[in-house]
Protein backbone atom coordinates (compact mmCIF):
# COMPACT_ATOMS: atom_id res chain seq x y z
CA UNK A 1 0.00 0.00 0.00
CA UNK A 2 0.90 3.57 -0.86
CA UNK A 3 2.01 6.13 1.37
CA UNK A 4 -1.14 8.50 2.33
CA UNK A 5 -1.45 12.02 0.92
CA UNK A 6 -1.69 15.14 2.95
CA UNK A 7 -3.96 17.97 1.07
CA UNK A 8 -4.71 21.03 3.21
CA UNK A 9 -6.13 24.46 2.18
CA UNK A 10 -3.99 27.88 2.91
CA UNK A 11 -5.72 29.51 5.78
CA UNK A 12 -3.61 26.01 7.42
CA UNK A 13 -0.76 28.62 7.35
CA UNK A 14 1.79 25.94 7.20
CA UNK A 15 5.24 27.26 7.15
CA UNK A 16 6.67 26.68 3.69
CA UNK A 17 9.25 24.83 4.89
CA UNK A 18 7.29 22.25 6.33
CA UNK A 19 5.15 22.34 3.19
CA UNK A 20 8.28 21.39 1.36
CA UNK A 21 10.00 18.89 3.27
CA UNK A 22 6.58 16.48 3.71
CA UNK A 23 5.39 16.73 0.52
CA UNK A 24 1.90 18.97 1.58
CA UNK A 25 -1.17 19.52 -0.96
CA UNK A 26 -1.90 23.12 0.15
CA UNK A 27 -5.03 24.11 -2.20
CA UNK A 28 -4.84 28.40 -1.93
CA UNK A 29 -8.00 30.21 -0.78
CA UNK A 30 -8.55 33.99 -2.74
CA UNK A 31 -8.11 37.11 -1.32
CA UNK A 32 -9.60 40.46 -3.55
CA UNK A 33 -8.51 44.03 -3.00
CA UNK A 34 -11.45 45.06 -5.18
CA UNK A 35 -11.35 43.83 -8.56
CA UNK A 36 -7.99 42.14 -7.88
CA UNK A 37 -8.07 38.92 -7.02
CA UNK A 38 -4.79 37.15 -5.29
CA UNK A 39 -4.32 33.30 -4.53
CA UNK A 40 -3.13 32.92 -1.01
CA UNK A 41 0.41 32.10 -0.59
CA UNK A 42 0.94 32.18 -4.66
CA UNK A 43 0.37 35.35 -5.23
CA UNK A 44 0.64 37.71 -2.60
CA UNK A 45 2.94 36.83 0.47
CA UNK A 46 1.55 37.50 4.45
CA UNK A 47 3.78 40.57 4.22
CA UNK A 48 2.75 41.43 0.39
CA UNK A 49 -1.16 41.84 2.35
CA UNK A 50 -0.59 43.73 4.69
CA UNK A 51 1.17 46.01 3.27
CA UNK A 52 -1.74 46.22 1.04
CA UNK A 53 -4.19 45.98 4.10
CA UNK A 54 -2.72 49.31 5.57
CA UNK A 55 -3.31 51.60 2.60
CA UNK A 56 -6.91 50.29 1.45
CA UNK A 57 -10.12 51.70 3.03
CA UNK A 58 -12.26 48.67 2.00
CA UNK A 59 -12.17 45.77 3.76
CA UNK A 60 -10.66 42.98 1.80
CA UNK A 61 -13.20 39.86 0.67
CA UNK A 62 -12.31 36.44 0.31
CA UNK A 63 -13.28 33.01 -1.25
CA UNK A 64 -13.02 29.50 -0.30
CA UNK A 65 -12.68 27.00 -3.35
CA UNK A 66 -15.22 25.24 -4.89
CA UNK A 67 -16.58 21.68 -4.60
CA UNK A 68 -15.28 20.86 -8.60
CA UNK A 69 -11.61 21.92 -8.22
CA UNK A 70 -10.95 19.66 -5.18
CA UNK A 71 -13.10 17.23 -6.86
CA UNK A 72 -10.20 17.66 -9.75
CA UNK A 73 -7.32 17.97 -7.10
CA UNK A 74 -8.70 14.42 -5.12
CA UNK A 75 -9.20 13.03 -8.71
CA UNK A 76 -5.82 14.10 -9.99
CA UNK A 77 -3.90 13.16 -6.58
CA UNK A 78 -5.78 9.19 -6.81
CA UNK A 79 -4.87 9.20 -10.52
CA UNK A 80 -1.15 9.76 -9.92
CA UNK A 81 -1.03 7.48 -6.59
CA UNK A 82 -3.82 4.75 -7.46
CA UNK A 83 -3.04 2.64 -4.17
CA UNK A 84 -2.86 5.83 -1.81
CA UNK A 85 -5.31 7.64 0.35
CA UNK A 86 -6.36 11.01 0.48
CA UNK A 87 -6.01 12.90 3.86
CA UNK A 88 -7.93 16.34 3.32
CA UNK A 89 -8.18 18.31 6.42
CA UNK A 90 -9.50 22.05 6.09
CA UNK A 91 -10.40 25.09 7.76
CA UNK A 92 -13.01 24.83 10.52
CA UNK A 93 -16.71 24.13 9.26
CA UNK A 94 -18.13 26.80 11.99
CA UNK A 95 -16.09 29.65 10.05
CA UNK A 96 -16.49 28.68 6.54
CA UNK A 97 -17.82 26.18 3.80
CA UNK A 98 -14.84 24.86 3.09
CA UNK A 99 -14.90 21.69 4.52
CA UNK A 100 -18.20 20.77 3.03
CA UNK A 101 -16.78 21.88 -0.30
CA UNK A 102 -14.24 19.54 0.07
CA UNK A 103 -16.91 16.80 1.19
CA UNK A 104 -18.82 18.13 -1.99
CA UNK A 105 -16.31 17.75 -4.11
CA UNK A 106 -14.97 14.01 -2.96
CA UNK A 107 -19.37 12.96 -3.41
CA UNK A 108 -19.04 14.59 -6.61
CA UNK A 109 -16.35 12.25 -8.31
CA UNK A 110 -17.71 9.46 -6.25
CA UNK A 111 -20.93 9.89 -8.38
CA UNK A 112 -18.87 10.24 -11.83
CA UNK A 113 -16.85 7.66 -11.28
CA UNK A 114 -19.65 5.19 -9.78
CA UNK A 115 -17.80 4.19 -6.78
CA UNK A 116 -16.34 4.84 -3.28
CA UNK A 117 -13.40 7.05 -2.96
CA UNK A 118 -10.40 6.53 -0.49
CA UNK A 119 -10.27 10.31 0.47
CA UNK A 120 -11.09 10.91 4.06
CA UNK A 121 -12.31 14.72 4.79
CA UNK A 122 -11.34 16.25 8.00
CA UNK A 123 -13.08 18.67 9.52
CA UNK A 124 -10.15 20.63 11.98
CA UNK A 125 -12.81 22.61 13.65
CA UNK A 126 -10.12 25.32 14.14
CA UNK A 127 -8.11 28.14 11.29
CA UNK A 128 -4.43 28.92 11.34
CA UNK A 129 -2.04 26.87 12.79
CA UNK A 130 -4.67 25.60 14.76
CA UNK A 131 -4.87 23.01 11.90
CA UNK A 132 -1.96 23.34 10.31
CA UNK A 133 -0.48 21.50 13.37
CA UNK A 134 -2.90 18.71 12.66
CA UNK A 135 -1.92 18.72 9.05
CA UNK A 136 2.30 18.68 10.09
CA UNK A 137 1.40 15.79 12.13
CA UNK A 138 0.21 13.75 9.76
CA UNK A 139 2.63 14.41 7.28
CA UNK A 140 5.07 13.18 9.73
CA UNK A 141 3.29 10.23 10.27
CA UNK A 142 3.06 9.16 7.07
CA UNK A 143 7.25 9.62 6.78
CA UNK A 144 6.82 7.47 9.43
CA UNK A 145 4.93 4.59 7.51
CA UNK A 146 1.99 5.32 9.58
CA UNK A 147 -1.56 4.14 7.75
CA UNK A 148 -4.78 6.20 7.14
CA UNK A 149 -6.66 4.92 10.26
CA UNK A 150 -3.69 5.64 12.96
CA UNK A 151 -3.00 9.24 11.32
CA UNK A 152 -6.89 9.92 11.42
CA UNK A 153 -6.71 8.50 15.13
CA UNK A 154 -3.88 10.98 15.83
CA UNK A 155 -5.52 13.84 14.31
CA UNK A 156 -8.68 13.15 16.32
CA UNK A 157 -6.39 13.03 19.16
CA UNK A 158 -5.01 16.64 18.84
CA UNK A 159 -8.19 18.47 18.80
CA UNK A 160 -9.37 16.59 21.75
CA UNK A 161 -5.72 17.87 23.51
CA UNK A 162 -4.40 21.06 21.77
CA UNK A 163 -5.59 24.48 23.82
CA UNK A 164 -5.35 28.01 21.84
CA UNK A 165 -5.81 31.69 22.48
CA UNK A 166 -5.59 34.41 20.01
CA UNK A 167 -5.12 38.45 20.75
CA UNK A 168 -5.88 41.25 18.07
CA UNK A 169 -4.19 44.34 18.47
CA UNK A 170 -7.36 46.17 17.17
CA UNK A 171 -10.89 45.42 17.21
CA UNK A 172 -12.01 47.33 14.07
CA UNK A 173 -11.45 44.43 11.62
CA UNK A 174 -13.79 42.10 13.85
CA UNK A 175 -16.49 44.91 13.78
CA UNK A 176 -16.16 45.05 10.37
CA UNK A 177 -16.63 41.91 9.91
CA UNK A 178 -19.85 41.91 11.84
CA UNK A 179 -18.45 40.02 15.29
CA UNK A 180 -18.96 43.28 17.71
CA UNK A 181 -20.91 45.92 17.63
CA UNK A 182 -19.18 49.88 16.65
CA UNK A 183 -20.16 51.04 19.94
CA UNK A 184 -18.25 48.30 21.64
CA UNK A 185 -15.82 48.20 18.92
CA UNK A 186 -15.19 52.09 19.54
CA UNK A 187 -15.08 51.66 23.76
CA UNK A 188 -12.97 48.74 23.54
CA UNK A 189 -10.40 51.29 21.65
CA UNK A 190 -10.98 53.90 23.78
CA UNK A 191 -10.14 52.25 26.46
CA UNK A 192 -7.61 49.83 25.43
CA UNK A 193 -9.31 47.08 25.55
CA UNK A 194 -7.55 43.46 24.33
CA UNK A 195 -10.14 41.12 24.27
CA UNK A 196 -9.09 37.42 24.41
CA UNK A 197 -10.53 35.09 21.94
CA UNK A 198 -10.82 31.12 21.84
CA UNK A 199 -12.38 28.32 18.96
CA UNK A 200 -14.58 26.02 20.53
CA UNK A 201 -15.69 22.17 20.64
CA UNK A 202 -17.93 23.11 17.79
CA UNK A 203 -15.20 25.34 15.70
CA UNK A 204 -16.58 28.54 16.07
CA UNK A 205 -14.47 31.85 17.45
CA UNK A 206 -15.88 33.22 20.45
CA UNK A 207 -14.73 35.63 23.36
CA UNK A 208 -13.18 33.99 26.56
CA UNK A 209 -11.92 37.50 28.90
CA UNK A 210 -10.78 40.57 27.93
CA UNK A 211 -8.29 42.65 29.95
CA UNK A 212 -6.98 46.91 29.68
CA UNK A 213 -3.77 46.29 27.79
CA UNK A 214 -1.58 43.96 26.20
CA UNK A 215 0.61 43.09 29.27
CA UNK A 216 -2.36 42.60 31.29
CA UNK A 217 -3.98 40.58 28.35
CA UNK A 218 -1.17 38.23 28.17
CA UNK A 219 -0.51 37.59 31.73
CA UNK A 220 -4.12 36.74 31.48
CA UNK A 221 -3.38 34.15 28.44
CA UNK A 222 -0.71 32.41 30.80
CA UNK A 223 -3.10 32.06 33.53
CA UNK A 224 -5.69 30.20 30.34
CA UNK A 225 -3.22 27.65 29.59
CA UNK A 226 -1.66 26.95 33.07
CA UNK A 227 -5.19 25.83 33.93
CA UNK A 228 -6.05 24.06 30.61
CA UNK A 229 -2.57 21.97 31.51
CA UNK A 230 -2.95 21.35 35.19
CA UNK A 231 0.29 19.66 36.15
CA UNK A 232 1.00 19.48 32.17
CA UNK A 233 4.52 21.20 31.92
CA UNK A 234 6.09 19.99 29.14
CA UNK A 235 4.66 21.19 25.39
CA UNK A 236 4.58 21.81 21.89
CA UNK A 237 3.93 25.57 20.65
CA UNK A 238 2.97 27.32 17.62
CA UNK A 239 2.67 31.08 17.34
CA UNK A 240 1.19 32.72 14.63
CA UNK A 241 0.98 37.05 13.92
CA UNK A 242 -0.02 39.19 11.11
CA UNK A 243 3.10 41.62 11.01
CA UNK A 244 3.42 41.73 14.67
CA UNK A 245 6.43 39.17 15.13
CA UNK A 246 7.54 41.38 17.94
CA UNK A 247 4.30 40.72 20.12
CA UNK A 248 4.92 37.10 19.12
CA UNK A 249 8.25 36.71 20.95
CA UNK A 250 7.01 38.92 23.92
CA UNK A 251 4.47 35.90 24.29
CA UNK A 252 6.77 33.24 23.54
CA UNK A 253 8.83 34.90 26.30
CA UNK A 254 5.95 34.65 29.24
CA UNK A 255 5.63 30.93 27.73
CA UNK A 256 8.84 29.70 28.96
CA UNK A 257 8.46 30.91 32.31
CA UNK A 258 5.62 28.80 33.18
CA UNK A 259 6.14 25.48 30.75
CA UNK A 260 8.91 23.58 29.27
CA UNK A 261 8.47 24.17 25.58
CA UNK A 262 9.57 21.12 23.02
CA UNK A 263 8.94 22.23 19.52
CA UNK A 264 8.28 25.65 18.71
CA UNK A 265 7.07 26.83 15.32
CA UNK A 266 6.60 30.36 13.83
CA UNK A 267 4.49 31.30 11.40
CA UNK A 268 2.45 33.59 9.47
CA UNK A 269 -1.27 34.54 10.14
CA UNK A 270 -2.30 34.30 6.22
CA UNK A 271 -3.95 36.70 3.87
CA UNK A 272 -7.55 34.95 4.54
CA UNK A 273 -7.64 35.13 7.91
CA UNK A 274 -5.44 38.21 8.49
CA UNK A 275 -8.41 39.59 6.13
CA UNK A 276 -10.53 39.21 9.27
CA UNK A 277 -8.57 39.40 12.23
CA UNK A 278 -6.49 42.63 10.95
CA UNK A 279 -2.54 43.39 11.29
CA UNK A 280 -1.22 43.04 14.67
CA UNK A 281 -2.79 39.98 15.65
CA UNK A 282 -1.14 36.84 17.39
CA UNK A 283 -2.25 33.42 18.01
CA UNK A 284 -0.75 30.86 20.22
CA UNK A 285 -1.36 27.08 20.22
CA UNK A 286 -0.03 24.52 22.72
CA UNK A 287 -0.97 20.80 22.45
CA UNK A 288 0.76 18.45 25.62
CA UNK A 289 4.30 17.01 24.12
CA UNK A 290 4.98 12.95 24.52
CA UNK A 291 9.00 12.77 24.26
Amino acid sequence: MAKPVIVTDSTADVPKSIVEAYGIHVIPMVVRFGEDSYREGIDMTAGEFYERLENEKELPTTSQTSPSEYMEVFRGLLEANPSSAVISIHLSSGMSGTYQASMLGKDMLEEELGHPVDVHVVDSRCASYGFGMLVTAAARLVEEGADTAAILREVERLIQVRHLYFMVDTLEYLQKGGRIGRATALLGTLLNIKPILSVGEDGVIYSVDKARGRKKAIARMMELFRKDFGDVKDIHVALADSANPEGAEEILAELRNHFTLHEVVRTDIGAVVGAHVGRGTVAVFCWPARD
